[in-house]
């Protein structure tokens, strides 16, 4: 078996999902080295392992390709067992897992929102950055010309499959402010979610919150101004060296400061994954002896605040949740009724 001196991350700043992994191979303290793919690599080393042209993939030292986040921690956790961030007690493993969902889907959409509602204060950033991922060779005062294309790709893609459009943007950003004064009084009291250490939720966290609403100007100084503790925590997240960690909360405890936030995942979400198992099922039904479910599958009505709009049913929204369910499933019956 070919063997590599240490895992190589291939990932970029600009990459919503790269901060996740980043952070946490950080705080596991695994070796690595960042890569920033060019489309060349992209194109010749990424997908022909992967199957798809997305980052971040961490290449193991046993050269497994691994493409998706949640994968990436699921076998770091296998391999590297210390310094876990999967909670050992049940209420906490199931609410670890549900900020995750919720972070990873529904934070999303104001993620996506805030990058590409504000282009007198982000068009000219983000094309940059996409320049230097795109073409690192040219010059760097010709990335802005290189990263247009992406620009135009991801800006003018992402609405319709999010629904973001004129009915949510206003709730989306109602929303995602009413998150930046629940998790900002949070970490009032708590370094993390459920304590003195990070789990899996804060992770899943940092996909949204770092790359697309902490580095981005207008969203940056959004988050800097409203929540400086979210400010703060994100810095720490980046720099697990420089911080010692505790214990999560005793006796399974959940903060109840954790509740506006659980409330939106419950309430706005939750309802959206329900659906698309339903659309799902409806699909397979339709098409009998069909091995691979496709990437969507019709689109559903929604709603986010007092905004009611459609978007596209994406069926990893299911595989990820099905994650969260099996550790509601190994809930006791006072643990759910609690």
């Amino acid at each position: 078996m070919k063997t590599l001196d240490t895992s190589r991350l291939y990932a970029a700043q600009v990459s919503l999902y790269s901060g996740k992994a980043r952070a946490y191979l950080r705080y596991k303290q695994v070796p690595f080295e960042e890569i920033l793919p060019s489309r060349e690599v992209i194109e010749q080393i990424l997908k022909p392992r992967t199957g798809v042209r997305m980052i971040p993939v961490l290449i193991t030292p046993e050269d497994e390709a691994i493409q998706d986040t949640t994968v990436i921690i699921d076998r770091v956790e296998a391999t590297h067992p210390a310094r876990s961030v999967v909670p050992e007690t049940p209420k906490q493993r199931f609410v670890s897992q549900l900020v995750e969902l919720y972070a990873d889907e529904w934070l999303l959409m104001p993620a996506m929102h805030y990058r590409w509602a504000y282009p007198r204060h982000h068009l000219l950033f983000i094309a940059s950055e996409f320049g230097q991922l795109f073409k690192p060779e040219w010059p760097e005062w010709s990335h802005l010309f290189a990263g247009l294309p992406l620009v135009v790709y991801f800006g003018l893609g992402h609405g319709p499959v999010l629904g973001i459009d004129r009915h949510t943007r206003g709730a989306i950003e109602e929303t995602y402010e009413a998150f930046l004064a629940g998790f900002d009084k949070h970490l009032e009291e708590h370094r993390y979610l459920l304590g003195d250490r990070p789990t899996v939720g804060d992770f899943g966290l940092m996909a949204p919150l770092y790359a697309h609403l902490y580095r981005d100007p207008y969203s940056g100084r959004l988050m800097k101004r409203l929540a400086p503790r979210v400010h703060d925590w994100v810095k720490r997240m980046n720099a697990p060296e420089d911080q010692t960690f505790g214990a999560l909360l005793s006796d399974d405890a959940i903060p109840e400061t954790l509740a506006p936030m659980l409330e939106h995942a419950l309430g706005e979400h939750l309802p959206i994954v329900r659906d698309t198992w339903d659309k799902m099922e409806r699909w397979a039904s339709e098409n009998q002896g069909e091995d691979i479910f496709p990437r969507f599958v019709g689109r559903h009505a929604f709603g986010i605040g007092s905004a009611r709009s459609t978007r596209t049913v994406q069926t990893y929204t299911a595989w990820m949740s099905q994650r969260t369910f099996d550790a509601w499933h190994a809930l006791d019956a006072s643990d759910r009724q609690e």
